[in-house]
C-alpha cells in the first residue's frame, strides 16, 4: 500500500497541470496580441484511411506521402492529394511484416527505411514496397533494441536510429549495415538521452533529436558532437511538455508538442521563433496529439500526423504575423 498513495497523488497532479496548462495555451497563446509571432498554415486535406494510432510521415521526391500505421502494422502510400494507392507489410516477424513499427525515412532514390520497433530492427524496402533488408538492432545494455526512428544521412553514407528504451543515437552504415558509433547515454546533460524518439537532419546534416522526458530537442554535428539544445520543460512559448516529432525548413525547426497539441517553430540555433497558426483565426492552430511531422520546401507543406485523431493532415504553409 506504501506505494500507491504517492503514484495516485502523481498521477492527479499530472492531470491537475494538463488542465492548467491546457487552459494557459488557449488564453495566452489564443491572441496574436500577446506578441507571438505566427506562422500561419492552410488546411489543404486529411488523410484518413482507417488508421489506428499512426505515428510517422515522410513524402517521397517524387510526391508519394508513406504513414505509418503502426497498430495496424502496415506502411500506406497516397498521392499528392490523399488518394489511397496502396499499403504493405502485416502483423510478424519475417521479411516484410511489422511489429508496432513508429518512424520512417525516405532517401533520394526512393528506398523506404522503417523502424520497426518491436521486431528490434530497420527494414528496408524499394518504393513499391518491396523487400529490399535489414539491420537487426542489437542492444549492449540488456534490455531489447527499441528503435523508434531512423534518419538518412546519404553523404555520409549513414543511418542513424534513435533507441528510445536504452537512451542513445545508433549509427550504421548504409553501404555494409555495420554499427558504426553510438551518440549518446542515459541522463540529463548535453549528449544524453531520456527516451529519444523521432529525428530529422537539416541541410548540413545536423541531427536533431526529440528527447522526450528532458522536454527538448538535442542537436548535434555530423561527427556526434552535441551543439545546442532547444527548449525546456514547462508551458511558455519555447517550452515542452512532451516534444515527440521534428521537422526542419531551411533554418527554421518545427516541434510538435503532443501533450499541449501545439507546433512550435524555432531557430536552428535553438531560439524560440514563432507558432504555427490559423490565419483566418489570427490564433495558435491546436492539433490532436501531433506526433510525426514533415516538411515538404519544394511544395511549402506541412505534413502533421495527429495519433489519437487517426489521421494526417496536410497545410500549406503561409506567411506571419504577429
Amino acid at each position: 500500500m506504501s506505494n500507491v498513495l504517492p503514484y495516485n497523488i502523481l498521477r492527479i497532479r499530472s492531470f491537475i497541470f494538463l488542465i492548467v496548462a491546457s487552459f494557459f495555451f488557449s488564453t495566452h497563446f489564443a491572441s496574436p496580441a500577446y506578441g507571438i509571432r505566427l506562422t500561419n498554415v492552410k488546411h489543404l486535406f486529411d488523410i484518413t484511411s482507417d488508421f489506428k494510432e499512426p505515428s510517422d510521415v515522410s513524402v517521397s521526391r517524387d510526391g508519394f506521402i508513406y504513414v505509418v500505421d503502426g497498430v495496424n502494422n502496415k506502411i500506406k502510400v497516397f498521392n499528392q492529394s490523399g488518394k489511397f494507392i496502396f499499403s504493405f507489410g502485416k502483423k510478424g516477424g519475417g521479411n516484410g511484416e511489422f511489429n508496432f513499427p513508429l518512424g520512417i525515412d525516405i532517401d533520394s532514390t526512393g528506398r523506404v527505411y522503417v523502424a520497426d520497433s518491436g521486431n528490434h530492427r530497420v527494414q528496408a524496402f524499394n518504393s513499391t514496397g518491396g523487400f529490399l533488408g535489414q539491420i537487426k538492432i542489437s542492444s549492449k545494455s540488456g534490455r531489447p533494441a527499441d528503435p523508434t526512428d531512423v534518419a538518412i544521412d546519404e553523404s555520409g553514407n549513414k543511418l542513424y536510429v534513435a533507441d528510445n528504451n536504452n537512451h542513445y543515437i545508433l549509427v550504421y552504415s548504409l553501404a555494409t549495415g555495420q554499427l558504426i558509433d553510438t551518440y549518446g547515454s542515459p541522463g540529463e546533460g548535453e549528449r544524453e538521452f531520456r527516451y529519444p524518439f523521432l529525428m530529422d537532419l537539416d541541410k548540413h546534416n545536423y541531427l536533431f533529436v526529440a528527447d522526450v522526458i528532458n522536454t527538448r530537442v538535442q542537436v548535434l554535428n555530423p561527427e556526434g558532437r552535441y551543439v545546442t539544445s532547444i527548449g525546456g520543460w514547462g508551458v511558455e512559448k519555447g517550452e515542452f511538455f512532451r516534444p515527440k516529432g521534428v521537422a526542419l525548413d531551411d533554418d527554421k525547426v518545427y516541434v510538435s508538442d503532443s501533450y499541449m497539441g501545439v507546433i512550435q517553430v524555432f531557430r536552428s540555433s535553438g531560439e524560440f521563433y514563432s507558432a504555427v497558426g490559423d490565419a483566418s483565426k489570427g490564433t495558435v492552430r491546436r492539433f490532436t496529439t501531433p506526433v510525426g511531422l514533415f516538411i515538404d520546401g519544394k511544395n511549402k507543406r506541412l505534413y502533421v500526423v495527429e495519433m489519437f485523431a487517426e489521421r494526417v493532415s496536410v497545410y500549406g504553409i503561409g506567411g506571419e504575423s504577429e
